[in-house]
């Protein structure tokens, strides 16, 4: 179902987000070194929703916001489908993280420019205002790790209900097929 590509976007960009933010304050080279991997798995996922197979690209799960909410509301109630590739839930998801993590490292990107470090640095955006760039860096960080919670959250209540494991299916790539599901 998920490619190896998307596979090891996934666990990469899991592990260099948790990796910038829980060493902001012990190690900030390495934390820079992993944010900037972050923007980079972002810039590939992105690239790769449009050109990668077709259950990575966005046009094959990306529904509008009020699909993604009636489908929360029936999986809530145990009446919703459920799909071979993502389902309009986790693709609303898969978008916000993305639009998110993104946010915060260019945000982190620009902050180094103060410094006079990275490839922002002697640009205009060593003139914008550190204080906001530092509050709007912590704020989408911190938005994106609720995020990563209400993912991790979403995976285990969806793997009870339609009774897969999920987390599996993101390692192996594949998933039980489906007979009473419906295409996104």
């Amino acid at each position: 179902m998920w490619d190896l590509f998307l596979r090891i976007f996934h666990w990469s960009l899991a592990f260099f987000f948790l990796l910038a933010y829980f060493l902001v304050t012990d190690r900030l080279r390495l934390h820079s070194h992993a944010g900037y991997t972050v923007g980079l798995l972002v810039l590939f996922r992105v690239l790769w929703g449009v050109i990668g197979s077709r259950p990575a690209r966005f046009v094959e799960f990306v529904v509008g916001p009020w699909r993604s909410i009636r489908y929360f509301a029936l999986l809530l109630r145990g009446r919703a489908n459920n799909y071979l590739g993502h389902n309009p839930a986790g693709a609303a998801m898969i978008v916000a993280l993305l639009v998110c993590v993104l946010l915060t490292s260019l945000s982190g990107v620009a902050l180094f420019a103060l410094e006079g470090s990275g490839p922002l640095a002697n640009t205009f955006v060593a003139n914008w205002p550190g204080d906001l760039l530092e509050g709007g860096h912590e704020f989408f960080a911190n938005l994106s790790l609720a995020l990563v919670v209400i993912h991790v959250i979403g995976v285990v209540y969806s793997s009870y209900v339609y009774r897969e494991n999920l987390i599996k299916s993101m390692i192996t790539g594949k998933k039980k097929e489906i007979s009473d599901g419906e295409s996104p």
